[in-house]
């Protein structure tokens, strides 16, 4: 090639950057064929096999993520409807504890309304017993100064008992009706 460009520039012809050197294009393609050869064979497995290598850890990734999602959702929704059952326990509680509050109030006021209605009862008893205690002996002490009194006015004394009797019975039921 290079002695028919230089036979060529000293014989004075000019070769034309047009004309085509049929060794140099055969070289150049066998050149290619085989550069081509090489990468189909060699590189463009390792690329196919880097590009599903890359397409599945993408492919296992999103998957991985959209379980890790639903486990996480069912996760929430598991907590949700266990902090929902929770706060119904409580509010049950809290009720239940409100009702029995309110019971033992009742049952308290209950038996301090037995306590004050018996001890007024006993009052009363005692009072009405005292009463009786003193009307009696109010009535013995008015019949004996109404029987010296009497025996005073009428000049005798009155020793018959029933005629005693009698006189402050009366005395006793004149001092009742002015006192009404």
């Amino acid at each position: 090639m290079y002695k028919t460009l230089l036979a060529a520039s000293a014989a004075g012809e000019e070769h034309s950057p047009l004309a085509v050197v049929w060794s140099e294009l055969v070289l150049g393609l066998i050149v290619f064929a085989i550069v081509v050869f090489a990468i189909w064979k060699f590189v463009v497995p390792n690329f196919e096999k880097a590009y599903a290598e890359r397409t599945a850890a993408i492919e296992g990734g999103i998957e991985d993520a959209q379980a890790a999602q639903k486990e996480a959702k069912a996760a929430l929704d598991e907590y949700t409807a266990q902090l929902a059952g929770a706060r119904h326990e409580a509010a049950a509680i809290r009720e239940e504890a409100k009702e029995q509050g309110a019971q033992i109030i009742a049952e308290l006021r209950a038996q301090a309304q037995a306590e004050a209605d018996r001890i007024t009862s006993t009052a009363h008893a005692q009072v009405e017993a005292e009463r009786s205690q003193v009307l009696a002996q109010l009535k013995g002490e008015v019949g004996a100064m109404a029987t010296a009194l009497a025996g005073r006015i009428v000049g005798e004394e009155l020793s018959d008992s029933a005629a005693q009797k009698r006189t402050v019975e009366r005395f006793i039921a004149e001092l009742e009706e002015s006192a009404n």
